[in-house]
C-alpha cells in the first residue's frame, strides 16, 4: 500500500471536492481519496504505485491544477 499527498488549486466548493475525489478515485488501484477544501490537500491511498502523471491528468480533467 502506498500514500501520496498533493496540493490542488482552484477548488472553491463541495462540488469541486467531489469532482477531484471522483477523478482521482478512478485511477487504477486507488483505494481512498481524502480532499481538504481549505488547504487543497489531496491524500491518495493505493494498493499499488501511485503515478504522479496519472494524478495530474485526473486533476486536470476535473478542471483543476496540481500544484504538488
Amino acid at each position: 500500500m502506498s500514500t501520496l499527498t498533493v496540493t490542488v488549486s482552484g477548488m472553491t466548493c463541495g462540488h469541486c471536492v467531489s469532482s477531484v475525489r471522483e477523478g482521482v478515485g478512478n485511477i487504477p488501484d486507488v483505494t481512498a481519496v481524502d480532499v481538504e477544501l481549505g488547504s487543497g490537500k489531496v491524500t491518495i491511498d493505493s494498493d499499488g504505485v501511485i503515478e504522479l502523471d496519472a494524478v495530474k491528468n485526473a486533476v486536470e480533467e476535473a478542471g483543476y491544477q496540481l500544484v504538488r
